[in-house]
């Protein structure tokens, strides 16, 4: 049985990998368990670049952020926001404009625990614990709403979470929903992997997440287009992520800019 840290919550089965914490892991951060670095030693094993893969969307993220901020964007809802780290969606907004606000929502407590730590005293940030397929309880939260003007536009981001969300669970419908409650000129930011390029050894990678709590569904370039129909692509469209505005002063990819290692689709779209 593995040791408890103490900033684990008692909630948590830390036997029980969680896909927040694999990517802390992938990341090189520390708040992960045994079982989560074991599964993600496994997933790497089939798929050696997950590391690099993770750092490009985080790199997105920030690229993205800066884009919208250019735009007038000074609200952010970062659905599956995952365990905080460096340059997290409030530090990168709020050094381009100071009263950008930020709402971190996840499900996984080790997540929720640590954003609420980092957060305390910080103005204009909060974070609700919730799931993901269950939109109309994350929008009508008293903390989103007393942090969030959701009569004014907001951009929601939804980096690399929509492929832990089944089929069967409506993905589209989660999308739907945040579009609808969301006023024209509000954004959605998305990334997501693909098996379109390697997909054998992209499928392996994606099956060792059933033995996580969150199973993990690969789309195709028309699937993710589908789930982003209602929103206008601003330039470059739905595109390789590491070709979403890449960084003209960015270090040279680690990957020799191959988009078939990484895998992943980005896009952010507007609601008209």
């Amino acid at each position: 049985m593995q040791h408890r840290p103490a900033w684990a919550p008692d909630e948590v089965d830390i036997e029980l990998p969680s896909a927040a914490r694999m990517y802390d892991y992938y990341l090189g951060g520390s708040h992960n368990f045994a079982a989560d670095r074991a599964l993600a030693e496994q997933a790497i094993r089939h798929w050696p670049d997950l590391p690099y893969m993770a750092r490009a969307n985080r790199a997105f993220l920030h690229r993205s952020i800066a884009v919208l901020s250019e735009l007038g964007v000074d609200q952010y809802l970062d659905l599956g926001s995952g365990i905080p780290t460096n340059g997290n969606v409030h530090d990168v907004a709020r050094s381009l404009n100071p009263a950008a606000r930020t709402v971190y929502v996840d499900a996984d407590l080790v997540a929720v625990a640590h954003s609420a730590a980092l957060l305390t005293g910080v103005p204009g940030t909060a974070v609700v614990h919730a799931d993901l397929r269950d939109p109309q309880a994350i929008l009508a939260d008293p903390v989103l709403n007393g942090c969030l003007d959701l009569s004014r536009p907001v951009a929601v981001l939804l980096l690399s979470v929509l492929p832990f969300i089944r089929d069967e669970d409506d993905p589209g419908a989660v999308v739907d929903a945040f579009h609808d409650a969301t006023v024209p000129g509000s954004y959605l930011v998305v990334s997501h992997g693909t098996n379109d390029y390697s997909p054998e050894r992209a499928n392996r990678a994606a099956g060792v997440y059933s033995n996580a709590a969150n199973s993990l569904t690969l789309r195709s370039r028309e699937d993710v287009a589908r789930l982003m129909g209602a929103y206008e692509l601003i330039p470059p469209g739905l595109t390789d992520m590491i070709n979403w505005r890449p960084d003209p002063h960015a270090d040279p990819d680690p990957l020799g800019g191959d988009v078939a290692r990484y895998s992943f689709y980005a896009a952010v779209g507007r609601r008209g």
